[in-house]
Formats: structure tokens, sequence, C-alpha cells
């Protein structure tokens, strides 16, 4: 996997609304709920938007070092991808 697979729209506005939807969505495999809601947010919004999701996140007292089935974290797989250092940046600020 190479990282957000659709290049992300710089200018597109979302409202808190839309972001805070992020966090109730659900995994379809075996995947913590915490980990799937993480990975959403990293392959669909842009740095500035993932953000703000974490402040959301963070302030419903979610998990950060959730796993995946193939037991890593957000933190372990948006480092493997070169260009996302501003997603990593945003995790560690947060405590990840």
């Amino acid at each position: 996997m190479s990282g957000p697979s659709q290049p992300k729209v710089e200018d597109e506005q979302w409202s808190d609304e839309r972001i805070k939807g992020f966090l109730s969505l659900k995994p379809l495999d075996d995947s913590s709920h915490d980990y799937h809601v993480l990975h959403q947010a990293y392959v669909h919004m842009t740095p500035d938007f993932f953000t703000r999701f974490l402040d959301m996140f963070v302030a419903e007292g979610r998990d950060l070092g959730a796993k995946s089935v193939e037991d890593k974290s957000i933190v372990e797989l948006v480092s493997e991808h070169r260009r996302s250092v501003d997603y990593l940046e945003a995790l560690k600020a947060k405590g990840a």
C-alpha cells in the first residue's frame, strides 16, 4: 500500500459535522473501531482536516494506538508512506 489512493482536493472545505461523521464509521473486518476510523480519515482527508479530526477523536477518549488486523497502528502505517509527513506529525502531536 502506498498511502492515500486518490489526490485530495486542496480547496474543498469540510464542516465539523462532516469530519465528525468519520467517528461513527464501522469496520468491515475485525479491525478495531478506532483503527478503522483513523485509517478512513487518513485515506480521505487532507492533513488539515485530519488534524481537526484528531482533535475530535482525542476529545472522545478514543485510542490512537489501536491496531489493525495486521497488528499495525496508524502511526506504523503512516510511517511507511514518505509523502505523509504532515499526517505523522499530527498524530505525534496528539500523543500517538
